[in-house]
């Protein structure tokens, strides 16, 4: 009984024992299992946070690369604005330097457009320049007035070159040239600023002309002055002079007004007109006959200076004692021989 009761106790207590063992065991391996699975959920934690941080560093890194790249998109976008812009610039001088040689290379078709208003005959160009001596007498209907410019053109230099003629022969002092420069300025000056002032004269007294008609009837009535200036300054009489004032350049200023009146209607505008163009017109040739070389050498003074007088040889007195000495030499130089 004692062992079967110890067996049987102890089977009981070894199932006790056991158990308690087992259960202590147990305990130990619950223990053992919680702490396994506490380090296993701290391992876990650990590699997510390790996880996390990576995740975190390539995020930030993904967040500055795209940061970079935006500023370097930005910087290139900014320098592909710049390129753009230099290179419509560039375009735009290119056009234009093209545009510029375009019409360089056309001076042959510009000179076309100006052909018809060179296109005369010399024949033609005598008779004009008799009709221009020569006033009308109709003015009933307007008269005709040719739209050339070749005969205008030749007069103004002919008057250029007998100014130049009479600066050579008159008493005026040239210097630094022939002063052809204040010439063409003079007689090209004359003609188209009165032809444009006449022109606009004419438009505001409802005269049916136009500039290039304007140009060459006061271009032609410039024959009288030419034939006047050039007998006047190779014959110097102010007589003669005024009588080719009156005379010459009357009938070629006759000549124009009455073909300003044939072309204007109204007795004050025609009085106006015509009037304003006779007075410039005969005002003008006084002032080449008499004050240009007056004026031309007062702006040589004012510019170069006053005219200073060349350089000449005075004869001076011998000193009374040089006289003396001399006449001592000779007199021994007489007594020795």
């Amino acid at each position: 009984a004692g062992p079967g009761a110890a067996g049987t106790g102890p089977g009981p207590a070894g199932a006790d024992t056991v158990s308690a063992p087992a259960q202590g065991g147990g305990s130990a391996v619950i223990d053992m299992e919680n702490m396994d699975d506490t380090s296993g959920s701290s391992f876990e934690d650990m590699g997510e946070m390790h996880q996390r941080m990576k995740e975190e560093e390539e995020e930030e890194a993904e967040g500055e690369a795209g940061a970079g790249e935006e500023e370097d998109g930005e910087f290139l976008g900014m320098k592909g604005l710049r390129g753009q812009l230099g290179r419509q610039v560039a375009d735009q001088m290119w056009q234009v330097g093209k545009r510029q040689a375009s019409r360089a290379f056309s001076l042959y078709a510009n000179i076309d457009i100006l052909r018809p208003y060179f296109d005369v005959e010399p024949v033609q160009v005598r008779a004009r320049l008799l009709e221009s001596m020569i006033p009308v007498k109709m003015i009933n209907f307007p008269q005709k007035i040719a739209g050339e410019l070749y005969g205008p053109l030749m007069l103004v230099f002919t008057l250029v070159a007998i100014l130049l003629h009479g600066m050579k022969t008159s008493d005026t002092i040239i210097r630094e040239g022939t002063l052809m420069g204040t010439a063409i300025g003079t007689c090209f000056g004359y003609w188209l600023g009165v032809s444009s002032f006449m022109y606009f004269l004419a438009y505001l007294c409802n005269a049916q002309i136009t500039m290039v008609q304007m140009l060459s009837l006061l271009g032609y009535g410039l024959f009288g002055h030419c034939i006047t200036l050039f007998v006047t300054y190779n014959i110097h009489f102010h007589s003669l002079f005024y009588i080719f004032w009156l005379v010459v350049g009357g009938l070629s200023t006759l000549r124009m007004v009455a073909v300003l009146v044939s072309r204007t209607v109204g007795h004050t505008q025609r009085l106006i007109l015509c009037g304003t163009l006779a007075a410039l017109h005969m005002l003008f040739l006084l002032y080449l006959h008499f004050a240009y070389h007056k004026v031309v050498e007062g702006i040589l003074d004012t510019l170069e200076g006053p005219n200073m007088p060349p350089f000449q040889r005075v004869a001076r007195d011998i000193p009374v004692v040089s006289n003396a000495v001399l006449n001592t030499t000779a007199k021994a130089i007489a007594l020795t021989l």
